[in-house]
This record gives C-alpha cells, sequence and structure tokens, in this order.
C-alpha cells in the first residue's frame, strides 16, 4: 500500500498544481482585461479576422491573398470565425484555452513553475488577449515535456507543429537532434519532418511563391525599433523610424541588421555545440531550449513584445540558483515591456521617448541570455 501511494503521490501532486495553477491562470486573465490594461490597447486580431474571413469564403492562403504566418497558424485564425460571438472575444478564449494547457504542461514538469506562467497574463499584459502566440509556444513546451518522459515520435510531431505554426521553434531542432540520437532515436525526428511537411505541402504545391513570400518576407525585414540594435540608435541618436512589414523599424541600417543576424546565429550555433558536447539531461534540454529562445529574441532583428511569451513556461523550468535569478531577469523584462507597450509605444515610435527604457528592457534580455548560458554552474541544480 505504501508503495503505491508513493507512486502515485507525484502524479496527484502534479494535477493539484495544474488545477490550482488553472484557477489562478483564469483569475489572472479576468484582471487583464481590467485597469490600466485595458486602455491603449494595440491590436492584431483584426489582421486574422480577415485571414479567418478569407479562408471561410473559400480563399486559398498564400495564393489567393498574402498571410504574414506560417500554414500551422492558419487554424487559430480560422476557428473563432466559427464560434458564437465577435472574434475578439471568441479569439481571446481560444487563447485563454491555450494558455490553460500550457500551464497544465508546466505543472507536469515542475509544479512550482506552473503557478509563475498562470500569472502570464498580468506579466505580459493586454497583448496576450490578441496575438496567438500561446499556441506555437503551447506546442513547443509540450514537445520538451514530452521529450523528457522518452515519448520522442509524440515529442517530435509536436515539434513539427511547433515549427510549423511559427518558426522560431526551429532553435529547439539541434536540441532535440542531440537528445534523440543520445537515446537511440535517430529516425524519430522523421515524425516532426512529416508533420511539417504535411501541414506545408499542399500550400507548396498550389502557390509555393506565395509561400516563399511569406517566409522570405519575415528574413528581409528590417530592424524593428524595439530590438536591441535599434534600442542602440534610438537612446544615443536620433534615426529615421518607418513603417513596413507591418511593424515600426529604423530606416537604411543594413549593417547594422546583418550585423544582429550574424551574431543571432553565432550565438545559437554556441548553445548547440555546448549542448552536444555535454550530458543530455533534462535539466541541460530545459535550460538550453530556453537559452536558445532567449538568443532568437534578443539577438534578432526584430524583438516584438509578444516574443516574451515564448519564454513565459521555459524560464522558469530552470532548476537552482540560476532559474531563480534567470526568472527574476525574465519578470523585470517583462514589467518594463509594459512601461511603453501599448499605452506609450507611439510616444517611442514618434519621439523617440522611453528609449532608454526600452534598452534598458534590452539588455536585461541580454542577461538573461548570459545566466541561462553561461558554462560555470550558477547553482546547485544549473
Amino acid at each position: 500500500m505504501t508503495s503505491r501511494v508513493s507512486r502515485f503521490s507525484p502524479f496527484a501532486d502534479r494535477v493539484s498544481a495544474a488545477l490550482a495553477a488553472g484557477a489562478v491562470f483564469f483569475v489572472a486573465w479576468g484582471l487583464v482585461h481590467t485597469w490600466f490594461w485595458a486602455h491603449g490597447q494595440i491590436v492584431d486580431w483584426p489582421t486574422y479576422l480577415d485571414y479567418g474571413r478569407s479562408m471561410r469564403d473559400g480563399l486559398v492562403p498564400y495564393r489567393d491573398f498574402a498571410v504574414e504566418y506560417p500554414p500551422g497558424a492558419l487554424p487559430v485564425f480560422v476557428l473563432p470565425t466559427w464560434l458564437h460571438g465577435d472574434y475578439a472575444t471568441s479569439f481571446a478564449w481560444l487563447m485563454a484555452l491555450c494558455g490553460v494547457l500550457l500551464v497544465a504542461v508546466v505543472a507536469s514538469l515542475r509544479p512550482a513553475a506552473a503557478f509563475y506562467v498562470a500569472l502570464g497574463p498580468l506579466l505580459v499584459g493586454s497583448l496576450i488577449l490578441s496575438r496567438f502566440d500561446l499556441w506555437p509556444t503551447l506546442l513547443a513546451t509540450a514537445s520538451l515535456a514530452l521529450f523528457v518522459r522518452g515519448r520522442h515520435l509524440s515529442g517530435w510531431a509536436l515539434l513539427g507543429a511547433a515549427v510549423a505554426a511559427k518558426l522560431w521553434p526551429l532553435v529547439l531542432v539541434p536540441l532535440a537532434l542531440v537528445w534523440s540520437i543520445r537515446r537511440g532515436r535517430p529516425f524519430a525526428p522523421l515524425a516532426g519532418a512529416a508533420v511539417v511537411l504535411a501541414v506545408t505541402l499542399p500550400f507548396v504545391v498550389v502557390s509555393p511563391g506565395g509561400l516563399w513570400d511569406s517566409i522570405s518576407g519575415q528574413a528581409s525585414r528590417p530592424l524593428q525599433v524595439e530590438s536591441l540594435g535599434a534600442a542602440i540608435l534610438t537612446t544615443f541618436s536620433h534615426p529615421v523610424v518607418g513603417t513596413s512589414h507591418g511593424s515600426q523599424n529604423i530606416l537604411g541600417q543594413h549593417t547594422l541588421a546583418s550585423a544582429f543576424s550574424v551574431l543571432q546565429l553565432l550565438a545559437l550555433a554556441a548553445l548547440w555545440i555546448a549542448f552536444a558536447r555535454g550530458p543530455a539531461t533534462s535539466d541541460r534540454l530545459l535550460r538550453y531550449a530556453a537559452a536558445c529562445t532567449c538568443a532568437f529574441i534578443v539577438f534578432g532583428k526584430v524583438l516584438s513584445p509578444q516574443y516574451l511569451v515564448w519564454l513565459l513556461p521555459l524560464v522558469p523550468l530552470v532548476r537552482g540558483r540560476r532559474g531563480l535569478a534567470a526568472t527574476g531577469l525574465l519578470t523585470l523584462a517583462l514589467i518594463l515591456t509594459q512601461v511603453w507597450f501599448p499605452q506609450r509605444y507611439f510616444d517611442y515610435v514618434l519621439e523617440l521617448r522611453n528609449a532608454g527604457v526600452v534598452l534598458a528592457r534590452d539588455l536585461v534580455l541580454v542577461a538573461l541570455f548570459a545566466v541561462l548560458a553561461w558554462p560555470v554552474r550558477l547553482a546547485r541544480s544549473g
């Protein structure tokens, strides 16, 4: 009887944590509709609504109308058009579902971390209501949870779905390759490739040019105003800001933008090599997943506020004092972001107000990257 109790106690603890944290999440989700979060919102759902309505009218994405995102994002754009109520509310509830599922996934790995994720709506702010980033974040985090539990085929399938929904989970692929190969599952990645192929092939067939334009358009973006490179310029000079690629960007800084792209690739390559050279433990997998995601965000040409949603479940999964320091830095970065976004965003864009705050947020993310990536053990279980 004792062994049976001890066997099921961890499972019961995780279920209890998931339920309690899920309740906290819904309270936080409700609060973010009120107070200062309810004012001055900048929303993306009208773009999603256009995509969803076009698909319901029988138009083919990438062929009949341009789409900014990969094909795996399309289901969350069209599904709210079939739900009752207005699109904004239906979409928000769909993201709430993704959020509470994300809390449950994190609780299955580390119950204490689930409560941090549950506070995510308050930490991220109102943008969490109208961005679809919880969808690929859920898929990517669930894939890591499956890898940790030794379920390679399903882990790769979900990782493939995450890549098909938004390209950033590609940074996790080299880590997952090492993980599966070390455990004698070298062919498991084929499951991820099959999912990506199944999602994208129909659009490759009907409109290869349209799909390529969507991907190449993202790769060719200039320095977005909130990126590290742009924040340095806006703090110490007066660059020209213009609108293109669906965002506000620094014009005429192609060399600096290219330099940050190279820095981003070098940082990621260093992390991939470091992970491959060390033991493939679950703690290292989760830490390097957070570090790779942070490197992609902070050294990239674009740093939209919703990108921090990607880090929300990954950073608190890092254990030890290193994890505590990293979670504190992420919290500071999230709070600093809300100083200017969304209510003072155009004050920054048009008049460069709060440029120092934007730079401070980006430097906090650099510090977060350093804490996650630094090879010296910063904690007993770092």
